[in-house]
């Protein structure tokens, strides 16, 4: 196996327990490894045979709209099913950070989930 990682996305979501705070969008950052088998991607240079970073990326930059969650657990286990549904990968690691406490540089949340 070899990993795929997006690192520090920013992204902006409505999330956060009171109703105040999932009144705007917040700053998180979200970074995201997937395992998977690109061997055939190293040996063929074709993007149709590994993970398409880029896509992810567009996935998780849109996935905020029209959503809220109160949670980051909530928010990282439903990013990891995505990846792990429409891209394939054999695992997912999610690492969801938020900067919601001032004498904090942030909180954050991470999970890691297998592909059935």
């Amino acid at each position: 196996m070899a990993k795929i990682s997006i690192v520090d996305l920013e992204v902006f979501y409505h999330v956060g327990v009171p109703d105040e705070e999932r009144a705007q969008p917040q700053r998180l950052l979200l970074t995201v490894e997937m395992e998977t088998d690109f061997s055939d991607a190293a040996r063929t240079d074709g993007i149709e045979h590994t993970i398409n970073y880029y896509s992810v990326t567009q996935r998780l930059l849109k996935l905020g709209e029209g959503r809220e969650w109160r949670l980051i657990e909530k928010l990282a286990a439903d990013i990891a099913e995505i990846i792990l549904t429409e891209f394939q990968p054999h695992s997912v690691s999610v690492e969801v950070k938020k900067f919601i406490i001032p004498q904090a540089r942030y909180v954050a949340v991470s999970l890691s989930r297998l592909r059935n």
